[in-house]
């Protein structure tokens, strides 16, 4: 996908300009105090793969296209007897992204994808988890201009979280924000 003296748009100017900016935001002394982006992972929970399994191979084909990685297909941790569930069956399929793909994730997912979402007015910021980490809800997998639209038999959605090295709720806002998120004013 890259070649090794590229470096990601977003990752360059995250280093020249955002670091910088946020140092003297947040009023640290040091560089490395500075939150960063450490992964994204990327959940897909087809729980309809218990009846069919074909719609998790189609899921994870669609998945390796959105995230440029082959994903890992997560499978089920305990029995549940409503759900026709058992332990061990396949039910769905994550990416984590690190490095550069990562910041090329980020990157389309801000500036591409999210602008392509009917109604678009920006995301919630509700969604940290205390300590710095963001999830996002994707409705239809379509939204990313990768996936082929004539071979999808099924919308489906799916969960990014942002992991940062933030360690409050505000520092992961202000961090998601410099870096170009659109959330909600």
């Amino acid at each position: 996908m890259q070649n090794e003296g590229h470096m990601a748009r977003l990752k360059d100017q995250y280093r020249n300009e955002i670091l910088p900016a946020l140092k003297q935001e947040l009023g640290y002394g040091n560089i490395m105090q500075v939150p960063e982006l450490k992964k994204i992972v990327l959940n897909m929970g087809l729980g309809e793969a218990v009846q069919n399994a074909k719609i998790l191979e189609s899921g994870a084909a669609e998945l390796t296209v959105i995230a440029g990685q082959k994903p890992v297909i997560t499978k089920a941790h305990q029995s549940i007897a409503n759900f026709k569930l058992r332990e061990g069956v396949p039910i769905g399929c994550s990416v984590t992204l690190r490095g550069e793909r990562m910041y090329e994730f980020f990157d389309r997912l801000v500036n591409v994808a999210l602008p392509r979402v009917r109604d678009f007015r920006g995301i919630s910021d509700r969604s940290f988890d205390g300590r710095g980490n963001y999830s996002l809800g994707i409705r239809e997998h379509t939204i990313f201009p990768e996936v082929d639209l004539d071979k999808v038999e099924q919308v489906k959605g799916f969960t990014i979280t942002m992991v940062t090295s933030a360690q409050t709720d505000v520092e992961g806002r202000t961090l998601l924000r410099t870096m170009g998120m659109p959330f909600r004013s």
